[in-house]
């Protein structure tokens, strides 16, 4: 994907920043000095500087410079570790918590992760899709393999080539969006009664798909900071015979962490020597704030057992079903439950998202949505910190569109929703995250739209309930 030219200075100060050798406070060198360094115009230099500000990493003090910024909102310390338990997956409907509830404005839901109608490219998806439908006419109307378009598969390939990845198209089967890819993964390699480790916090919709297919869970602990615990899942292997493993690497939904390469590499040693299958999910791998596109477990295997999925809902549009799973070793299995799913997927989107990925369109769109999502994260800690409670902490994502948040003890998260639901704003409760319910004090909020005045009002209001609560 085409990168600004600012970004060649930039994503150093960004990692510089990250791992802590710019510390808060720290001078940044001058306009003048970036320049020489590394041969840019002025007003390049000045809109990279624009940009980091923009993102809330550093500040401009008039006829000083810049300066590393604090964080305004701390980075909360993470849950308390125990001893690896399996539980049965019995989950209650919490979908209407998730979802959104089409009554009226969505201005004030934070809960639903998928773009908001003002990020949506609804005139670039429309009119590809007319000039798809001009173009086939017939032949949308028809079967098309039960793998997917070739076509597209081979598009999916390329794509994945150009970021680190190699994908055997033959060995892609496009689905109908990611959910599904991950039914079929944990169906290859699963059956009712075994037992998968997942990541923990855990999104609502895998853990509906682990609870309908009668899958047991060992919950592994997910570092704000540091992401996956490794160590934790290595003393799970010890006593328990985990069948797969289930991992966000890049931009976990809620908290937003990436995992380093080692920590990925790591990750497939240890599944190796265990014999478990590894499922990835990497439907928000294009959404990185800064640096070139992350790398996915998928591309350090050479035995097939990583099985990587994404989908286009989170970076086009939610009524796009269009996903695709790289199924590796287990292929024969997944054709077999893919077919028995149904029939392909709407051919109409099908020929959409290929024709899209075929041009430079689609990269132009997600390089604007990635930057309007890394202001947005900017600016929902600020709104967090200015609104709520003392003792309110959120992780700081590094890509993606969720913040995970924890509210001080002092406040009735109970009332606390109630309180929200009266002024109407909705996030997604931290309990909806786990089957232990250990997330009673969090919540996730989705700033994937843009931030409207009415938008601000709406967290201002639930962070002043909460203050009167504590």
């Amino acid at each position: 994907m085409k990168a600004y030219k600012f970004e060649i200075f930039t994503s150093v100060i960004q990692e510089n920043i990250r791992v802590g050798l710019y510390k808060p406070g720290f001078k940044l060198p001058a306009v003048r000095q970036i320049k020489e360094i590394y041969k840019l115009s002025t007003s390049t230099v000045q809109q990279g500087y624009d940009d980091l500000v923009a993102r809330g990493l550093i500040e401009s003090i008039p006829r000083s410079g810049y300066y590393v910024l604090d964080s305004q909102v701390k980075v909360y310390k993470g849950i308390k570790k125990e001893r690896p338990v399996v539980r049965d997956a019995v989950f209650e409907d919490r979908l209407s918590l998730t979802t959104s509830s089409y009554t009226g404005s969505r201005v004030n839901e934070f809960n639903v992760a998928a773009p908001g109608d003002l990020l949506i490219p609804q005139k670039l998806i429309l009119r590809t899709m007319q000039q798809v439908i001009r173009e086939s006419g017939l032949g949308l109307l028809k079967y098309y393999p039960a793998a997917g378009s070739s076509l597209l598969r081979q598009s999916l390939a390329e794509r994945a080539a150009a970021n680190q990845t190699i994908l055997n198209p033959e060995e892609l089967l496009i689905t109908d969006g990611a959910l599904q890819a991950l039914y079929i993964a944990l169906s290859a390699v699963c059956s009712p009664g075994d037992v998968i480790a997942v990541e923990s916090p855990c999104v609502f919709s895998a853990l509906e798909v682990i609870r309908v297919l009668r899958l047991k869970v060992i919950e592994i602990p997910v570092d704000p900071i540091y992401g996956f615990d490794l160590d934790f899942l290595r003393k799970a292997c010890l006593v328990n015979d985990i069948k797969a493993v289930m991992v966000t690497p890049n931009f976990h939904n809620p908290t937003g962490t990436q995992l380093t390469d080692v920590q990925k590499k790591t990750m497939l040693s240890i599944a190796l020597e265990n014999g478990f299958a590894v499922i990835e999910n990497d439907v928000y791998g294009d959404l990185n704030y800064s640096g070139p596109r992350p790398t996915t477990i998928k591309s350090f295997d050479q035995s097939g057992i990583v099985m990587t999925y994404s989908s286009f809902s989170k970076t086009l549009a939610p009524g796009i079903r269009l996903g695709w799973l790289s199924a590796g070793k287990f292929l024969g299995r997944a054709e077999q439950i893919r077919f028995a799913l149904g029939s392909t997927v709407s051919p109409i989107y099908q020929e959409t998202v290929y024709k899209l990925i075929s041009t430079s369109s689609f990269d132009r769109h997600i390089r604007k949505f990635r930057n309007y999502l890394a202001k947005n994260a900017h600016q929902t800690m600020t709104l967090l910190s200015d609104f709520f409670p003392e003792g309110t902490h959120m992780t700081r994502p590094a890509g993606g569109y969720h913040g995970w948040v924890r509210l001080p003890d002092s406040v009735p998260v109970d009332k606390f929703y109630l309180a929200c639901a009266t002024i109407g704003v909705k996030f997604t409760p931290g309990y909806t995250f786990s089957f232990s319910g250990q997330y009673q004090q969090y919540f996730r909020i989705v700033f994937s739209d843009r931030y409207t005045q009415e938008r601000k009002d709406a967290i201002a209001r639930a962070g002043i309930s909460s203050v009167r609560l504590a």
